[in-house]
């Protein structure tokens, strides 16, 4: 349902019903829908094809959480899986699901493969923009509340650094001083949140270290108005951007 992630995601007899009459699943994958195979399997649906979008996507193995604790539940497991905040990563997510829907849809294979085709062009497009804009902060270091951003830090030559590994998780006093280090070493102006994260020893740390938080959408979340606009990931980036420079001291 809009508004909600991925960890507070509590699954409805409607959603089984759903899944039971559905041809088409698609997922991210990497574990960060780590409920889906209870739900399809109670689906019993024999005609579900699940087409897993991070398929020959290459991955970065996932710090353990910051609570050292890998087998914590709220943990993603050892591999990232904000695959998506990389726009080149997104293009093989694109066409890891133009080939499942014409597997499952072969009739309209041309429909598919020119959509994903335009669609494609559009991200690598948004690649060479975001490229242009961060050129001159390459090597710097940017934080986050939580561990969504070191794909997009890779494609762009930045290093990501985070508070806890998912948002459900409460920072730890040794959390907040590791941060609060690493914020004066980088001379950073702010500290990335997110428009679900209202985390108040974060807010606490920023107004100590006298930074700035500014919102870094990670796209895990969105409104309903939003999952209806083809161009919501295209506008979110950009602003995205928006906030990291200004996390830089630009703007």
């Amino acid at each position: 349902p809009p508004n909600l992630g991925p960890h507070d995601f509590q699954a409805t007899p409607a959603d089984i019903a759903a899944l039971g009459k559905a041809t088409v699943l698609v997922k991210n994958g990497l574990g960060m829908e780590y409920f889906l195979d209870k739900l399809t399997k109670s689906a019993n649906n024999s005609l579900l094809q699940v087409i897993d979008s991070s398929l020959g996507v290459t991955v970065i193995i996932s710090d353990a959480g910051t609570d050292g604790d890998k087998d914590n539940d709220l943990n993603y497991g050892e591999v990232n899986p904000h695959i998506w905040l990389d726009p080149l990563r997104a293009v093989q997510q694109v066409e890891n699901i133009r080939d499942g829907l014409v597997k499952a849809d072969p009739d309209c294979t041309e429909g598919y493969t020119q959509r994903s085709a335009a669609y494609v062009a559009l991200l690598k497009g948004l690649n060479t923009t975001i490229a242009t804009q961060l050129k001159p902060f390459q090597g710097q270091t940017f934080i986050a509340f939580h561990d969504f951003a070191p794909y997009f830090a890779e494609r762009y030559g930045l290093k990501a650094d985070f508070v806890v590994d998912v948002p459900e998780m409460n920072p730890t006093p040794a959390d907040l001083q590791r941060v609060s280090i690493k914020v004066q070493q980088s001379q950073l102006k702010a500290l990335l949140s997110e428009p679900q994260e209202g985390d108040r020893s974060f807010n606490a740390l920023a107004e100590d270290l006298g930074v700035k938080v500014v919102t870094f959408d990670p796209l895990e979340t969105g409104s309903e108005q939003a999952s209806k606009r083809p161009d919501t990931y295209f506008k979110v980036m950009d602003k995205n951007v928006v906030s990291l420079i200004k996390s830089f001291g630009s703007y």
